[in-house]
């Protein structure tokens, strides 16, 4: 059985219910799924999955948020060739350019790292709406449809 690692940073919940919409529909998939909030696990608890999956919020004007930022560096250390990722976050419109700034931060670090792209990014306003719960789902669909 295909095994993904969702790792999240999340202040609000709002980023954690979405890392939970997207475990969910991997489940709905048959996909085990292994989700740990980003302060629990290293970075290289990828080497074990074959999809990986990060959920982070966008803190003030674009920027990571802190606890993340540890697990951010050591990602880029990492040697993912033959894996597949995908990166959903929230954030707020307010911010404009920078919203969901960390979703296009984390894919760029992950293309360093020679892994896949397998989704695009799904990107949401505060708290997933029932619109935003649809784009979860395809997007674990795509993920899943690349194993």
């Amino acid at each position: 059985m295909a095994l993904a690692k969702i790792v999240y940073a999340s202040l609000t919940g709002n980023t954690e219910e979405i890392a939970d919409i997207v475990s969910e529909a991997l489940e709905n998939l048959d996909i085990e799924v292994d989700m740990a909030e980003c302060t629990e696990v290293d970075a290289d608890e990828f080497n074990d999955a074959d999809l990986c999956i990060v959920a982070s919020y966008t803190y003030g004007d674009g920027d990571l948020p802190d606890e993340i930022q540890d697990f951010y560096d050591d990602l880029q250390e990492l040697d993912l060739t033959g894996k597949i990722f995908g990166v959903v976050g929230s954030g707020d419109t307010f911010y404009g350019d920078m919203f969901c700034k960390a979703v296009d931060d984390f894919e760029a670090a992950f293309l360093k790292t020679g892994a896949t792209k397998g989704a695009e990014g799904v990107k949401v306003e505060l708290d997933a709406q029932a619109e935003d719960i649809e784009k979860l789902e395809a997007f674990a669909k795509t993920l899943a449809s690349k194993l």
